[in-house]
């Protein structure tokens, strides 16, 4: 016997003094609800209400157990209604704010996801390589890659970046392969510059002592992360590269992974919002779905520890 169709039929019945009625409301016949009733009677061994073929009504047993379910019931209701309230919640518009690196590589995939849960949530995604002020852009979550951001807000770091030391097959062919780090300073290499700044970024190295910091020979400099892979991809130099840029490169053998004693995973993916005790549910809910899906989501990307 399922108990809690039977109780629930039974409460039906009770709510609607008729059989007949409860069984419409429940899309049942009146046969139907009259034979869960009496399994329920069988069951408990008491009868639990009084038929006449012009009245119904509750025995002491079916008052008490009426009394007893009947609030549980309502209580299932209302969690039912909540959760469905709640996904109705989760409808609407959604603001990030990433670089470009990010918006191929990590946020096409976290949206998709996030969408077959909540096929009622939209997204306005704004790529820049500039840091994204939220409160004057009104995003509502913001990602960068690097290091956190300085200002006040919340930072989630959702995954570390390796940074590959790589070369394509067509400029190994003509310049070699470097040793060490040394030699990397008689190589022609690429440069990324940063674009809040426009500084150069020094290539950042694992050392015995620990992280190192060097300034190589440039030969190209790019503003965008996915300019200097596919620069680097063409031949044009030795690049150091985010892992989570490079998807088959690697595996494929159009760039060559050097120097893997020199990778460093210091920079993460950072996703940041606004300290908000009313944050809207629909953000709520898509900055839980982001830190559990960095968990397993993206294989280009290591967790963070």
């Amino acid at each position: 016997m399922d108990k809690a169709r039977v109780i629930t039929l039974f409460i039906g019945v009770v709510r609607a003094k008729s059989f007949s009625q409860a069984a419409v409301e429940a899309g049942l016949t009146p046969q139907a609800v009259s034979k869960a009733v009496r399994q329920l009677e069988e069951h408990l061994g008491v009868r639990l209400f009084h038929r006449t073929t012009r009245s119904l009504s509750l025995t002491d047993e079916g008052q008490r157990l009426f009394e007893l379910a009947n609030p549980g019931l309502r209580l299932l209701d209302e969690a039912l209604d909540q959760v469905q309230n709640s996904r109705r919640e989760v409808d609407g518009l959604i603001r990030i704010a990433a670089p470009t690196s990010l918006g191929t590589n990590l946020l096409a995939p976290l949206i998709a996801g996030f969408q077959q849960q909540y096929p009622g949530a939209s997204f306005d995604l704004q790529l820049s390589d500039h840091f994204t002020d939220l409160i004057e852009a009104k995003i509502d979550v913001g990602f960068r890659a690097g290091h956190p951001p300085e200002r006040n807000l919340v930072a989630r770091r959702i995954g570390d970046i390796v940074l590959h030391i790589c070369a394509a097959p067509s400029y190994i062919e003509r310049h070699g392969v470097p040793r060490n780090a040394q030699e990397l300073l008689q190589h022609r290499c690429t440069g990324f510059r940063q674009p809040n700044t426009g500084r150069l970024v020094p290539w950042e190295l694992h050392g015995e002592g620990g992280t190192v910091f060097m300034d190589v020979p440039c030969v190209a400099s790019f503003n965008t992360a996915e300019s200097e892979v596919a620069a680097v991809r063409e031949g044009v130099g030795i690049g150091q590269l985010a892992g989570f840029m490079l998807g088959d490169d690697l595996a494929q053998g159009r760039l060559r992974h050097l120097l893997p004693q020199l990778d460093t995973h210091n920079a993460g993916v950072y996703m940041y919002y606004q300290q908000r005790t009313r944050m809207p549910l629909r953000v709520r809910h898509f900055i839980d779905y982001a830190i559990e899906a960095s968990k397993h989501a993206f294989p280009n990307l290591r967790k963070a520890k």
